[in-house]
C-alpha cells in the first residue's frame, strides 16, 4: 500500500513538473532579445523555502567566496595608515628644509589612488576568465596576481614608484576579485537569501578595514622601523592564501557548468545550495529552465563588449544603471573617510586619529550585519532611498560645524573640542547609513541586473567605474581639501541628492525574483516605482495587467510623494 501511495505522489509531481515545463512560454513579440528565451523555456518549479538554519552550509560557503572583500578592505583599512607611518614617510616621502619627512599631495594621491586604476583595468581585463575556466579558477587566477603586486611593493627600500608598481599591479588582481565575488555568489545563493549572501562581500571588506585599522595602530605604537608597513602588506598573503584555498570548498556557479555542459554537476550545485536532492524535480526544473536560457543565448553567438550599449533587451538601459549606481556609491563620500580618516580627526584635535579611525571601523563592521535584514525585508530600492536621505542630513551638520563652528579663533588657534566629538558623532551616523544601505546594496543591484551572456562584462564594465570615481576621490581629496576644507562636505551632500532621485527613477526593485525573472522584469519595461508590485508571467492571474505596469498617466512630482 505505501509503494502504491509512493509512486502516485511520485507521478503527481513528475507531472506537476511536466505541466510547470509545459505550460509556461511567452510571446516573441512582446518580449525582445534575450527575453526570446523564454519562448520554449520551462519555468522552475518554485524551490521550497526553509528556515534560516537548514542553509548554515550554503551560508559559509558563500561567506568564503565573500573573503574577497576582506581582501579589497584590508587595502582600504592599511594604506591611510602608511602614510602616518614614520618610517614609510622616511622611505617614500619628501623632506622639508627642517629634516621632517612629508608627502605632497601629488604624491599622496598617486599612492593611495593609484591602486583603483589598476582595480578598474583589471576588472574589465579579466572578464573573460570567469566564461572560460569558471568563476572558481577565475577568482584563483586574479588571487595570484594580487600577490604577485604585493611581493613588488614589500620588496621596495627607498624607491617611491617601485610601490606604486606594486600597487598598480595588486589593483589589478582586486579588480578581478570585486567583480567575481558577488557574481559567484549571487548565481550559486538561494534566491530569497540572494540580497543578503552578497551582502556578504561587504561585510567582509568592512571586517578588512576595521582590521587593517587595527593593524596599523598597533604597528605604529610598537615599531619605529619598516616592520611599521611591512607588517601589513605581509598579512595581505595570508588573506589571499586562505581565498585561493577557499575556492577548492566552493560549488560551482550552475550557469557556467551548464554553459560548458556538465548538467549533472549543475544538478548537484542546485541541490547543493537549495538543500535538496540533485534528482529532486525543483532541481531537475531549475536546471532545465537555466539550460533552455542558456541554450538560447548561445544560439545569438558571442557576447560582445559592443553589446553592452545595445538597447536590445535594454542592455543599454541596465549598463547605464550599473554604471550609475556603483558610481554614486563612491559619491557618498564614504572613502573620504575611510582613505583620509586619520588625517581628518588629526585635524580636528584628536590626540591619537588612529584610535579615532578603529572606532569607525567598528561601527563599519558592525553596521553592515543590519543590512542582511534590510536588503531582504525592505527591498533594495527602499534602502537605497533611505540611505541616500540619511547620509544628507549627516553631510549637512558635518560640513556645516566643521565650517562655522570647528575653529571659533581661526585655524592658527585650536580646534573647538565639543565641535570636533560633533563631527566624528555624525561622522558615525554617516558611516552607520552608508554601511546598512549603499555599501552592500550596490553590488546586490549590479549582480542581479545583467543577463549571463554579458552578466560578467556589465559587472566589469559597472566595478570599473566604481574603481574611476574610487582613484578620482582619493587622488584629488588631497587638494580639495586644502582649497575648501569642510566645505567639501556639501560636494558629497550634491551628489547624495541626486542619488535620491536617481534611485526612485530607474533603479527597479528585484527582491525575491530569479535572476531569470529579473531579466523578464526588464524586458517588460515595468516602471522601477512601480516594480515592487510586479508579478513574474508564471504568477499572474486573469486580473493582472502587465501594460499599467509600464505606464504612469501621473506626473512624476505625484510619483515622488506616493500620490
Amino acid at each position: 500500500m505505501s509503494e502504491a501511495k509512493e509512486e502516485v505522489n511520485s507521478t503527481s509531481v513528475d507531472n506537476g513538473v511536466e505541466s510547470n515545463l509545459s505550460n509556461n512560454s511567452f510571446n516573441e513579440d512582446k518580449y525582445h532579445g534575450s527575453a526570446s528565451i523564454e519562448e520554449s523555456a520551462p519555468t522552475a518549479a518554485e524551490m521550497p523555502k526553509k528556515p534560516a538554519s537548514a542553509y548554515v552550509t550554503v551560508s559559509l560557503l558563500c561567506l568564503m567566496i565573500a573573503f574577497g572583500g576582506y581582501v579589497c578592505g584590508w587595502d582600504t583599512g592599511t594604506i591611510g595608515g602608511y602614510l602616518n607611518h614614520s618610517d614609510f614617510k622616511r622611505r617614500f616621502g619628501q623632506k622639508h628644509k627642517d629634516g621632517t619627512y612629508y608627502f605632497s599631495n601629488p604624491r599622496t594621491g598617486l599612492i593611495v589612488a593609484i591602486f583603483n586604476i589598476g582595480s578598474a583595468v583589471g576588472g574589465i581585463v579579466w572578464s573573460r576568465l570567469g566564461d572560460i575556466y569558471g568563476r572558481r579558477l577565475a577568482l584563483v587566477w586574479v588571487t595570484i596576481v594580487y600577490t604577485i603586486g604585493l611581493v613588488i611593493s614589500i620588496s621596495c627600500k627607498n624607491d617611491w614608484y617601485q610601490y606604486f608598481i606594486g600597487r598598480i599591479i595588486s589593483g589589478l588582481g582586486v579588480g578581478g576579485i570585486a567583480v567575481y565575488s558577488p557574481l559567484m555568489i549571487s548565481e550559486v545563493s538561494p534566491k530569497h537569501m540572494r540580497g543578503t549572501l552578497v551582502s556578504c562581500y561587504q561585510l567582509m571588506m568592512t571586517l578588512g578595514i576595521f582590521l587593517g585599522y587595527c593593524t596599523n595602530y598597533a604597528t605604529d605604537h610598537h615599531y619605529s622601523n619598516s616592520t611599521q608597513w611591512r607588517v601589513p602588506l605581509g598579512l595581505g598573503f595570508a588573506w589571499a592564501l586562505f581565498m585561493i584555498a577557499a575556492m577548492f570548498f566552493v560549488p560551482e556557479s550552475p550557469r557556467f557548468l551548464i554553459e560548458v555542459g556538465k548538467m549533472e554537476d549543475a544538478k548537484i550545485s542546485v541541490g547543493r545550495s537549495n538543500k535538496l536532492n540533485p534528482d529532486d524535480p525543483a532541481v531537475i526544473a531549475e536546471v532545465e529552465f537555466l539550460a533552455a536560457g542558456i541554450e538560447a543565448e548561445r544560439a545569438e553567438g558571442s557576447a560582445t563588449w559592443g553589446e553592452l550599449f545595445s538597447t536590445k533587451g535594454k542592455i543599454l538601459q541596465r549598463t547605464i544603471l550599473g554604471i550609475m549606481i556603483q558610481s554614486l556609491q563612491q559619491l557618498t563620500g564614504a572613502n573620504y573617510f575611510f582613505f583620509y580618516g586619520t588625517q581628518i580627526f588629526e585635524a580636528v584635535g584628536l590626540a591619537d586619529s588612529y584610535e579615532t579611525a578603529i572606532v569607525l571601523g567598528v561601527v563599519n563592521f558592525v553596521s553592515t550585519f543590519p543590512s542582511f535584514y534590510i536588503v531582504e525585508r525592505f527591498g533594495r530600492r527602499t534602502g537605497l532611498l533611505w540611505g541616500a536621505a540619511g547620509m544628507v542630513c549627516c553631510f549637512v551638520v558635518f560640513a556645516s560645524v566643521g565650517v562655522t563652528r570647528l575653529y571659533p579663533h581661526g585655524k592658527s588657534h585650536n580646534s573647538s573640542k565639543g565641535a570636533g566629538n560633533c563631527m566624528i558623532c555624525f561622522t558615525c551616523f554617516f558611516i552607520f547609513c552608508f554601511a546598512t544601505t549603499w555599501a552592500p546594496t550596490a553590488y546586490v543591484i549590479v549582480s542581479e541586473t545583467f543577463p549571463l551572456r554579458v552578466k560578467a562584462k556589465g559587472m566589469a564594465l559597472s566595478t570599473a567605474a566604481n574603481w574611476i570615481w574610487n582613484f578620482l576621490i582619493g587622488f584629488f581629496t588631497p587638494f580639495i581639501t586644502g582649497a575648501i576644507n569642510f566645505y567639501y562636505g556639501y560636494v558629497f551632500m550634491g551628489c547624495l541628492c541626486f542619488a535620491w532621485f536617481y534611485v526612485f527613477f530607474f533603479v527597479p526593485e528585484t527582491k525575491g525574483l530569479s535572476l531569470e525573472e529579473v531579466n523578464v522584469m526588464w524586458e517588460e519595461g515595468v516602471l522601477p516605482w512601480k516594480s515592487a508590485n510586479w508579478v513574474p508571467p508564471d504568477k499572474r492571474d486573469a486580473s493582472y495587467n502587465a501594460e499599467a505596469m509600464a505606464s504612469d498617466e501621473k506626473p512624476w512630482y505625484k510619483a515622488v510623494v506616493g500620490k
